[in-house]
């Protein structure tokens, strides 16, 4: 078995995660723009709950995580609910398809590198580089033991490499296992920039809205970045 990575103890404040603006601006559903009356709204949120992952998972039925490790009742909830409650079907670096991760970035440069490389990913697949997105920027702040990638990256190259999740994917199935918190590593997008995963939703601390951005393609795989 591999040598498990260091522990670090982290406090650290005003980290940044970017996540589309639609998905921040509206309150209640995104459902609610379609509809012309409560009843027509009532019937649009019904059909919609029965397929809400981050519904089911605050009721307890999905898989990869359980109702009690969920929050509620403070700012932001949903969307930090949502992080681990909508994961990509493949997963991501350090999660699988059945469980998400609040990633965060120490710096923004590093937050908004982060998003511009899978974005421009995502256009290279369709060979065509015109969009304009917006982003809002989410704070959250942490205080607790971390796994520490950082040290000794090489020893984790494997879990760092920038084309490949199945190293990573596997350690952090592993970690998780332990009960690990959640991981910090160098950005593998960014050169110097940090990065956070965090495995437990009450661990993002005072979540809460930052500045916005937009990225606009024009033809090109490097965007323009614009603050809101």
């Amino acid at each position: 078995m591999p040598p498990l990575p260091p522990l670090t103890l982290l406090r650290q404040l005003d980290t940044c995660r970017l996540i589309p603006s639609r998905f921040a601006d509206l309150e209640d559903s995104v459902l609610a723009p379609l509809s012309s009356d409560d009843k027509e709204l009532a019937d649009l949120f019904e059909l919609d709950n029965a397929t809400n992952e981050r519904l089911r998972g605050e009721y307890g039925s999905l898989p990869g995580i359980g109702v009690d490790e969920l929050v509620f009742g403070v700012p932001n909830f949903r969307i930090v609910n949502a992080a681990y409650t909508y994961p990509r079907p493949e997963g991501s670096r350090f999660n699988d398809g059945e469980r998400g991760a609040w990633y965060c970035a120490f710096e923004i440069a590093t937050a908004l590198a982060e998003i511009v490389f899978h974005k421009t990913v995502e256009y290279q697949e369709i060979g065509r580089f015109n969009d304009s997105v917006s982003y809002q920027v989410m704070l959250s702040d942490f205080s607790g033991t971390f796994h520490d990638l950082r040290a000794d990256a090489a020893a984790f190259a494997a879990a760092l490499a920038p084309d490949s999740y199945i190293a990573s994917q596997a350690l952090a199935a592993q970690l998780l296992e332990l009960g690990s918190m959640g991981i910090i590593f160098p950005s593998v997008r960014r050169s110097g920039g940090t990065n956070l995963a965090c495995f437990r939703p009450a661990l993002v601390g005072n979540a809460r809205k930052g500045g916005a951005y937009r990225l606009t393609w024009s033809g090109a795989p490097a965007p323009l970045i614009e603050p809101l």
